[in-house]
C-alpha cells in the first residue's frame, strides 16, 4: 500500500468506533425512550454484560474514571495518607488530593514500572490508610506482596486498574484484587464509551452505597451523604454495550501489534521493551520502550522529535513523573533522588501508536528508523 503524499499525522492511540449505522439503531432507542440518563435500560443492560465480561460480581458505572476514583475512596472512608506511585496519569492522585489526603510517592519496580512493594513498609506512618497502586500499561501488580503488607498493617487496596481491561493472573481477573478497582473507558482507552468508568466491587452492598455516591448520596429520594454526580448516561452506556461486540477482535489486533514492534525492534541496543508477563492475559494498552541515550546514541526527546519530523506522533507517557509537576512538588516524598528509578523511567520512556486500525507499513517504517537510528 502506497502512502499518501499528504497523510494525516499517525497519533499514538486512536479509538475504535464501531460501524455508525450500528450504533444508530441504539440511538433511535434511546429517541423513542427518551430516557438518557439516571440507571436507563442500557446502563443496567451494560453492567450485567460487564459482570460477564470481566469475570466480576460487582461493577458500578460511572461518567469517567476520575470521579469513580474520588468515589472509591469516599466509599472506603479513606482518610490522613496513602502510598502510591509517582508514575502513572495525574488524575490518580488528582483523587487523593481532592479527598484531602496526603499522597506519599515512593519508587517503582524497573521490569514493570509498577509501584515496588519492598518500597511501600518503609513510608507507612501511624497516618497511613490505604494504598493506591496502578497497573501500569495493563501489567499486573505485584498483588500477592500488595496483600500481604496491608493485611499485615491493617490498610485498605484500592487498584487504578485504567489500563487493564479483560487482564487476569493465571485465569483470576486482575480486577478482583484489592478492596476495590477502577477503571477508565476514557476514548484513549482499549475499550471506550467515549468518556467513561466504572469501580469493581465484591459484594452488593458496597455496590448499593458506591451507587448512592455517584447519585447525590440519594436514597429512597432522601440524602444520606454528600454525594456527587458521576452517573454514565445512555449514550455512553449504548457504545460500551456495542464495543463489548468487537473487543476480543480489538485485542487481538493490538496483540499482533505489540509482537511484530518486538520482533523488528529486537537486537537494537539501547532500546528495551516490554515482553508479556508469565502466566498473565494482556490486553496490550499501550507499547512502551525505553531508550538508553548512552547506548542507542539518541535521548528520548530526540527520537521523538524524529518522529514527529515524519508525521509520527509517540507519548512520552508518563512525563514527568506525577510528583514533578508544581502542585506535588512540595512533598517530601517528591524530592528529588527519592525515586532514582521512576526519576530515570521518566526521561527515558517512549510509548509508541497502537491501535486496532494501525496499518503494518507505519509500523515497519518506525521501526525500521530506529535500527537505521533515524539516519
Amino acid at each position: 500500500m502506497k502512502m499518501s503524499k499528504n497523510p494525516s499525522p499517525i497519533l499514538v492511540t486512536q479509538p475504535f468506533l464501531p460501524p455508525l449505522e450500528e450504533f444508530q439503531v441504539y440511538l433511535k432507542d434511546i429517541w423513542d425512550s427518551k430516557w438518557i440518563t439516571n440507571n436507563g435500560k442500557f446502563h443496567q443492560d451494560l453492567e450485567k454484560a460487564l459482570c460477564e465480561y470481566l469475570g466480576v460480581k460487582y461493577i458500578s458505572l460511572f461518567s469517567n474514571g476520575t470521579l469513580a476514583l474520588v468515589t472509591a475512596l469516599q466509599e472506603l472512608r479513606i482518610t490522613g495518607e496513602v502510598i502510591t506511585t509517582p508514575y502513572s496519569f495525574v488524575a490518580t492522585t488528582h483523587s487523593l488530593w481532592w479527598n484531602n489526603i496526603k499522597p506519599v510517592f515512593v519508587d517503582i519496580e524497573p521490569n514493570t514500572f509498577n509501584i515496588d512493594p519492598e518500597k511501600i513498609e518503609a513510608a507507612i506512618t501511624p497516618k497511613t490508610t490505604a494504598i493506591l497502586p496502578v497497573h501500569v500499561y495493563g501489567n499486573p501488580c505485584n498483588v500477592d506482596r500488595i496483600k500481604e503488607i496491608a493485611d499485615t498493617y491493617g490498610l485498605k487496596v484500592i487498584y487504578d486498574a485504567c489500563h487493564t481491561f479483560g487482564v487476569d493472573i493465571k485465569g483470576i481477573p486482575v480486577l478482583n484484587y484489592g478492596d476495590l478497582s477502577v477503571m477508565s473507558f476514557h476514548a484513549t482507552k482499549v475499550y471506550n464509551t467515549f468518556e467513561g468508568g466504572a469501580i469493581v466491587c465484591h459484594d452488593k452492598a458496597t455496590k448499593d452505597r458506591i451507587d448512592n455516591l455517584k447519585n447525590f448520596g440519594f436514597v429512597n429520594g432522601q440524602v444520606v451523604s454528600p454525594g456527587i454526580n458521576a452517573k454514565m448516561n445512555e449514550v455512553q452506556a449504548a457504545m460500551g454495550l456495542l464495543q463489548l461486540k468487537y473487543i476480543d477482535g480489538i485485542i487481538e489486533n493490538r496483540k499482533k501489534i505489540a509482537e511484530l514492534y518486538r520482533e523488528k525492534l529486537n537486537g537494537i541496543d539501547g532500546l528495551s521493551y516490554m515482553d508479556d508477563m508469565d502466566h498473565v492475559k494482556h490486553c496490550y494498552s499501550y507499547f512502551p520502550i525505553v531508550i538508553s541515550k548512552a547506548i542507542y546514541g539518541k535521548s528520548r526527546d530526540e527520537v521523538y522529535e524524529e518522529l514527529v519530523k515524519q508525521n509520527i506522533f509517540a507519548r512520552k507517557y508518563f512525563h514527568p513523573l506525577i510528583s514533578q509537576f508544581a502542585t506535588y512538588r512540595g512533598l517530601e516524598s517528591s524530592q528529588p533522588g527519592k525515586m532514582p528509578i521512576a526519576e530515570r523511567i521518566t526521561e527515558e520512556i517512549l510509548c509508541l501508536p497502537i491501535y486496532p486500525d494501525l496499518e503494518e507499513e507505519i509500523i515497519l517504517k518506525i521501526c525500521n528508523s530506529f535500527k537505521n537510528r533515524f539516519v
